[in-house]
């Protein structure tokens, strides 16, 4: 069974992968290069598909940054120090303007040309980050789209689908599903901010660290706080 992988480098995006080869899935991996902030997670994405054995791995360039509106992919400050109710209200300015939709074209594409009906991405609604495009709703309306336009779809060869195996997770029930797996966290890169340490201040690193701690682990990223 071939599968398309969306993979960031990040958290969630390894363990939906380690997941997927888990239940049996050729993995091809997609890492969009989207002019984020910085470039660590790329790299990190890297070491991630070699690590789990992907059969091909593919980085795209797509600059959402011409476009801007986040503080991902504009000159926006990254919130740092806010508490888990300040994430959960609204949605945060590190939304990324049709990325996940981006990002899924590119992989159906992907998809058609090596025959795998499914792709893999690592979306989570319980998180608190609360991005529209992390919603199953969303994901089933893609769903109904990739059906829809595409060759092999209309022609019956296909039918796709997007499976998002942590959607209904905690992120420390997603952490303990990789170690299971025997995933290296340590490969990966969740913080907002490049460099070579992770900030431990934005929402992603509090999270991660707060998911760590809820699971009984160490986090063996290192961090400037």
């Amino acid at each position: 069974m071939n599968a398309v992988a969306l993979l960031s480098g990040g958290l969630d995006s390894a363990t939906a992968v380690a997941i997927a080869r888990a239940e049996g899935y050729e993995i091809y991996a997609l890492t969009v290069c989207y002019g984020q902030r910085h470039a660590r997670e790329v790299q990190a994405a890297r070491a991630v598909g070699q690590a789990l054995g992907v059969r091909e791995h593919k980085f795209v360039d797509i600059t959402l940054r011409e476009i801007g509106g986040s503080a991902l992919t504009a000159d926006i400050p990254v919130p740092t120090d806010r508490t888990e109710e300040e994430m959960g209200a609204g949605i945060p300015i590190t939304y990324v303007p049709a990325r996940n939709t981006t990002f899924l074209s590119v992989a159906l594409g992907y998809a058609e040309v090596v025959h795998a009906d499914t792709i893999v991405a690592g979306m989570n609604q319980v998180d608190y980050s609360g991005y529209p495009d992390c919603r199953r709703e969303y994901l089933q309306a893609f769903e109904q789209l990739a059906n829809l336009a595409t060759q092999a779809g209309v022609e019956g060869r296909a039918r796709f689908r997007v499976w998002a195996p942590l959607l209904e997770m905690t992120k420390d029930e997603i952490i303990r599903a990789g170690l299971d797996l025997g995933m290296d966290y340590g490969l990966t890169w969740s913080c907002y901010n490049g460099g070579d340490l992770a900030c431990g201040r934005c929402d992603s690193c509090r999270l991660r660290l707060a998911g760590f701690a809820r699971a009984g682990a160490r986090d063996p990223l290192l961090y400037a706080e």
